[in-house]
């Protein structure tokens, strides 16, 4: 999804204000193919850059109105954080593309299975880059979302890139987010800034130089909708934010899945996409290895 999704600090309880927050966040993110598809007629790469333009006013303005610019001051003032806001940047960028892309090419369901493996890819990170040490389920979820990998790749004759691609990028970006010493807003507002010079050039030469753009020259309804690629890119992410700050990791964790789902649920009945053999055997796949997933980390939550 974008940004939208990086985990912030949490409280250890449950509140009513915080699950209105977070399922808020997590239906308009499964909404979001309806945007995209409704976009699907301008390239990838100038709606990821309107969305990176339009990004940066709405989320100063959120900084401004909590006091919070002065960290940004900071982070601007550390080469190390900014190289490292430069790699997130970098990862967010190409998962925004690719799934862009994949909406707009009638792939909604590749980049639903790539969501849906997203949190299971996130535990092997942990495995194998932080040495966090697995559990049998978790090695048994892990197993699952493999399996269901090769079947796609067998039926397809190559792998399920699209797929790999966003979980492969999420996957990086929340585990280098984690190491980015600045709040999920802040660090949001400094990855836009990072991107909004190449993006702003971009949108200029598509406008000025090519003449291809669509801000102004294709109508009204292409204008508010690229307009509108700041709100649908900043406000679920901010919402977001919030909310997880009042509630559990795991009951985060559990809402992940609503996202996904919804867009599941939209290929197959709104654009009609075929599921196929392979897809009826990987998506249970994935789903039996996110239900041994979940239970593992809720036995771990009771434990603690």
């Amino acid at each position: 999804m974008s940004a939208e999704a990086s985990q912030p600090a949490v409280k250890n309880e449950d509140s009513a204000r915080g699950f209105a927050f977070a399922l808020t966040a997590y239906f308009l993110w499964g909404f979001l193919p309806f945007y995209m598809k409704a976009v699907a007629h301008i390239s990838p790469a100038e709606v990821i850059a309107h969305r990176i333009i339009w990004s940066v006013p709405l989320a100063g303005a959120v900084l401004f109105a909590l006091g919070r610019t002065q960290d940004i001051a900071m982070a601007l003032r550390s080469p190390r954080m900014l190289a490292m806001a430069a790699l997130t940047a970098a990862l967010i960028t190409v998962n925004w593309g690719t799934y862009v892309w994949a909406i707009g090419a009638d792939h909604a369901l590749d980049a639903a299975l790539g969501y849906f493996i997203n949190p299971l890819f996130s535990i092997f990170l942990a495995a194998v880059l932080l040495k966090e040490r697995l559990q049998p389920l978790q090695i048994a979820a892990i197993c699952l979302a493999g399996i269901a990998v090769i079947v796609l790749a067998i039926d397809s004759g190559g792998i399920p890139w699209v797929a790999l691609v966003l979980a492969v990028t999420w996957g990086f970006y929340a585990l280098l987010r984690k190491t980015l010493p600045l709040g999920p807003n802040q660090g949001f507002f400094l990855e836009v800034l990072i991107l909004s010079l190449p993006a702003l050039l971009y949108i200029l030469y598509m406008e000025l130089g090519s003449g291809e753009g669509h801000l102004y020259r294709t109508g009204l309804a292409d204008t508010a909708l690229l307009l509108g690629c700041g709100l649908i890119t900043a406000v679920p992410l901010m919402i977001y934010a919030n909310g997880a700050k009042l509630l559990r990791l795991s009951t985060i964790g559990i809402m992940q899945y609503i996202a996904p789902t919804m867009i599941f649920l939209i290929a197959i009945f709104a654009f009609h996409e075929p599921l196929g053999t392979a897809r009826m055997i990987a998506f249970p796949l994935i789903w039996a290895g996110l239900v041994l997933y979940t239970w593992s980390m809720l036995n771990a939550t009771r434990g603690r």
